[in-house]
């Protein structure tokens, strides 16, 4: 390295590790107008931030090309998980190794006795999560009154899982004159809030490339119906067969019964979730590093911040809450200029939900159905042809090779390596092909009356489907849903029909959103074309306040909704204040259970007593 603002013992570091330039995070924090300030930076997962703030904190820590004696902590690393934590202090340990310094770690799982003495011979460098670093502060192990330089790590995700607290507490316990860096993937309000509150006169960073997406990650989104939803994952991790994956879910449950399925089908998996032992997450990683396993299915917060080497393929088993998640989870793949792929499993129900991620993201996806087995066994065909045995030369197996030929023969030794390949590998999973399904029943609907056809420049193709459409046709138009009659989507367009007397507000065309395009037809159209035809969905009963389902509610393109009783409830009011009396004092235990609809006042009966409650509740 030759940049002159980073000492020597560092770039010396840089080197031996085989950094011949920096990052654009990096790069920003030793700018001139940098220098000694707090910082605000945000910057990608996976774009160098802990080396980035490694470097930003040397001139605090530094006295020449030295460490001076710790009394106490001078440098100061709060990361919001265990794994993300301990990775901290690996790097920041190579990085300042020729410098001599010393990095203790107080982090939850691990043996408080054993921070604590680490604390005591003293430390340059401390790197915790913000729960065990305040316990060590409030039992008087970790003093930070000389501390210079405290960097929080991912605050966003910090902010996220409720350690707002713990970080006030730990900042407030430092001298006021420190320096502090805060490095974040997103910045929401919560951590300018935060910032303005323990920062001065911070600089503000936007590390090149935070406002688009990974260019080393492919986004892919593929539809599945809701039964196929797991052997679509298989057939996912079968078709890249990664070196590494990792499939993110919802919750620890969900994990779980992930995990079940996958070693039922023989792939090599591990679990990440909260209910591990810090032991049984340490066992996890390692097997993943050393190829004992090929995939780890996680929840959001078990994988905050862990780096795979080699991670190639995640997927979104259960699609994230937000954007920012989402750009979290693929983050773990695509670093350091390697290429990745990240999978989203959309089911119909959550088609919209997808749409929005994508766009709020400001990624582009490729749409496509799920990897079908055919797909899965074309794909398994030509990694066999390109097998390296096949390849290259094996003089010293000549002899043997000849063997084989004379006593089995050229076409039984094929079908012998085609077995061997195949062996170990989980089957492909056959998955319905949602365009192959039976149009829906169409239903019997009262004339629409008078009416002129548009037909609008999105279909099937485009996911276009009659409840998307009707509220940008309303907007469009400025009319209201009593003034649509029939809604048909086909293959590459959709027609609508409007009622005459509103049909003039579209004119002969009209754009409603860039790419949909709604043209007036001068007749009816054809509309045996394509073989899917989209109904509106049927009417769903909603309950009224007896809790009963009486209401009937509209689809769109129906008669105006009328809110029309069906019947009465079965009991009056005044029967069912006697027959809750009755369950209240009966003479007979067990006379609530007496024919009738279920009453609220049951929960104020006498609780039996000829037996104990189970659970001891």
């Amino acid at each position: 390295m030759t940049d002159k603002t980073i000492a020597a013992p560092l770039a010396a570091a840089l080197a031996a590790k085989g950094y011949a330039s920096l990052t654009s995070v990096q790069q920003a924090v030793l700018e001139s107008d940098a220098q000694g300030r707090d910082m605000l930076v945000s910057a990608q997962t996976g774009s160098g931030k802990t080396v980035a703030f490694g470097l930003a904190i040397a001139p605090q820590l530094l006295d020449g090309d030295s460490l001076p004696d710790a009394v106490a902590p001078m440098g100061l690393a709060i990361a919001p998980t265990r794994e993300l934590a301990l990775q901290v202090a690996a790097e920041l340990g190579w990085l300042y190794a020729q410098a001599g310094a010393r990095i203790a770690t107080c982090v939850g799982g691990m043996d408080y006795r054993t921070e604590r003495r680490a604390l005591e011979r003293g430390a340059h460098i401390v790197v915790g999560t913000p729960g065990r670093l305040r316990d060590h502060i409030e039992r008087g192990s970790l003093d930070l009154s000389a501390l210079r330089v405290a960097v929080l790590d991912e605050a966003d995700e910090m902010l996220d899982l409720g350690f707002r607290e713990d970080l006030e507490f730990i900042l407030q316990s430092a001298p006021e004159d420190r320096r502090t860096l805060m490095f974040s993937a997103t910045v929401p309000p919560a951590i300018e809030h935060l910032a303005t509150t323990f920062q001065q006169d911070a600089l503000r960073i936007q590390a090149q490339g935070e406002s688009r997406q990974h260019g080393d990650i492919e986004y892919r989104a593929f539809t599945v119906a809701a039964r196929d939803r797991e052997p679509a994952i298989f057939n996912i991790l079968r078709l890249h067969e990664a070196r590494t994956a990792i499939i993110f879910c919802k919750t620890r449950a969900n994990v779980s019964h992930l995990l079940a399925r996958m070693g039922n089908r023989g792939f090599k998996a591990v679990a990440l979730s909260g209910e591990l032992s810090q032991q049984e997450r340490t066992h996890a990683l390692q097997a993943l590093r050393d190829g004992r396993a090929q995939v780890c299915v996680a929840t959001d917060v078990a994988a905050r911040g862990i780096d795979l080497p080699g991670l190639e393929l995640v997927i979104h088993a259960d699609l994230p809450t937000n954007s920012e998640t989402l750009l979290h989870r693929s983050g773990r793949t695509g670093r350091a200029g390697a290429k990745g792929v990240s999978a989203l499993i959309v089911m119909p129900s959550d088609l919209r939900k997808a749409q929005m991620l994508l766009k709020r993201a400001k990624v582009e996806a490729t749409w496509s159905p799920a990897p079908s087995a055919d797909e899965v066994r074309a794909q398994d065909d030509t990694r066999m042809l390109d097998h390296p045995a096949l390849h290259r030369n094996a003089e010293d197996d000549g002899d043997m090779a000849r063997l084989l030929l004379d006593r089995f023969g050229a076409e039984r030794l094929a079908q012998a390596f085609v077995s061997l390949w195949r062996e170990g590998r989980p089957a492909p999973e056959e998955l319905t092909v949602l365009q192959d399904r039976a149009p829906a029943a169409p239903r019997e609907r009262p004339p629409f009356g008078e009416a002129v056809w548009f037909s609008l420049s999105v279909g099937h193709t485009g996911r276009a489907e009659a409840r998307w459409l009707l509220p940008k046709i309303c907007d469009g138009g400025g009319i209201n849903r009593d003034a649509i009659g029939a809604i048909r989507v086909r293959e590459d367009e959709s027609f609508v029909q409007i009622a005459v007397a509103q049909a003039d507000r579209f004119g002969k065309t009209m754009e409603l959103e860039p790419g949909l395009t709604m043209r007036r037809l001068d007749g009816e159209p054809d509309l045996n074309r394509g073989p899917r035809q989209t109904e509106a969905r049927p009417a769903r009963r909603k309950p009224d306040a007896e809790g009963k389902k009486n209401l009937r509610v509209e689809s769109p393109g129906d008669a105006p909704a009328s809110a029309k009783v069906r019947s009465k409830p079965r009991w009056t009011a005044e029967e069912r204040s006697t027959k809750a009396a009755a369950r209240v004092g009966g003479p007979k235990a067990g006379a609530h259970k007496a024919a009738g609809p279920k009453d609220r006042g049951a929960k104020f009966a006498a609780p039996r007593k000829d037996k104990p409650r189970k659970g001891g509740r």
